[in-house]
C-alpha cells in the first residue's frame, strides 16, 4: 500500500489495476448505456444483462467504487497527507462514504446477480462484509484518535477494494489460457483474486505496522481520513 517507504514496485501495481478498474468501468458505462437510452433488454444470459435489467444497484456499486478507489490513492499516501493534510480530511468524508456506498450495494446487487454462480456470490459477500467492517473500525479508530489503527485498517479496506481490478486479469487469464469458458473463470477468479489481496494486505502491515509520519490527529467529529 501507498506511503513514504513504500517501494516504487508498489505504486506501479496499484497504478495498473487502478487504471484497469477505470478502463472497465468506462467500457461498462458504454456498453449499457445505448441499451439502457433505448429501454432495449439486453440479450438473454449475456455478461450486459445484470447491468442493464439491475441498472441501479450496479451502479450504485460501480460509480462510488471508482471514486473511493481513486481518493483512496490520494488518502493513503504520506506525502499527499503531509502537504494538504486539511483537503486529506476533506476528501476522507467522501472517499469513506463513497467506500459504504460501493460495499452495500457490492452486497446488494452482487450476491443476488452474479455472473459466475453461488461461489461467486459467497465470496462477494465474505470479502464485502470484511470491506464494509474495514471501513467501520476504521471510522471508530479515527474518531477515538487513533491513528495507526485507523490506517491499517484503511489499507485492509483499500487492499479489499483493489482486487476488482486483479479479478478482471484473473477472469482473462483463466478463460484466455485455462480450460475455463469467461462464465466459469469468475468465480475462481474472485477467491483468487480477493484472498491475494487479503493476504497481501496483511504482509504490508506486518512488515509496516506505524505510520512512516506522525500526523496530528483530528478531532472527534470529523470523518475518516
Amino acid at each position: 500500500m501507498p506511503g513514504r517507504a513504500a517501494k516504487p514496485a508498489a505504486w506501479v501495481i496499484i497504478s495498473v489495476l487502478l487504471c484497469v478498474v477505470v478502463v472497465f468501468a468506462l467500457l461498462r458505462v458504454l456498453t449499457d448505456l445505448p441499451l439502457l437510452l433505448s429501454g432495449q433488454a439486453a440479450e438473454r444470459g449475456s455478461f450486459e444483462e445484470r447491468y442493464v435489467r439491475h441498472a441501479a444497484p450496479a451502479y450504485l456499486h460501480i460509480v462510488p467504487g471508482v471514486a473511493y478507489l481513486v481518493g483512496a490513492c490520494f488518502q493513503l499516501s504520506v506525502r499527499f497527507r503531509s502537504r494538504h493534510l486539511r483537503v486529506h480530511r476533506r476528501i476522507g468524508r467522501v472517499v469513506w462514504s463513497a467506500g459504504v456506498l460501493s460495499g452495500v450495494f457490492a452486497l446488494v446487487f452482487g450476491a443476488a446477480h452474479s455472473f459466475g454462480g453461488s461461489w461467486q456470490s459467497v465470496a462477494t459477500v465474505l470479502f464485502a462484509s470484511y470491506f464494509l467492517v474495514a471501513l467501520g473500525l476504521a471510522l471508530r479508530a479515527v474518531l477515538r484518535g487513533d491513528i495507526t489503527t485507523h490506517r491499517r485498517w484503511m489499507i485492509r479496506a483499500f487492499a479489499v477494494g483493489l482486487a476488482v481490478g486483479t479479478i478482471r486479469l484473473w477472469v482473462g487469464l483463466l478463460a484466455g489460457v485455462g480450460d475455463l469458458t469467461f462464465r466459469e473463470s469468475f468465480a475462481p477468479a474472485f477467491w483468487l483474486a480477493l484472498t491475494m489481496h487479503a493476504v497481501a494486505a496483511e504482509v504490508w502491515l506486518h512488515h509496516r505496522p506505524a505510520p512512516p509520519v506522525v500526523i496530528p490527529l483530528m478531532s472527534t467529529t470529523g470523518a475518516a481520513r
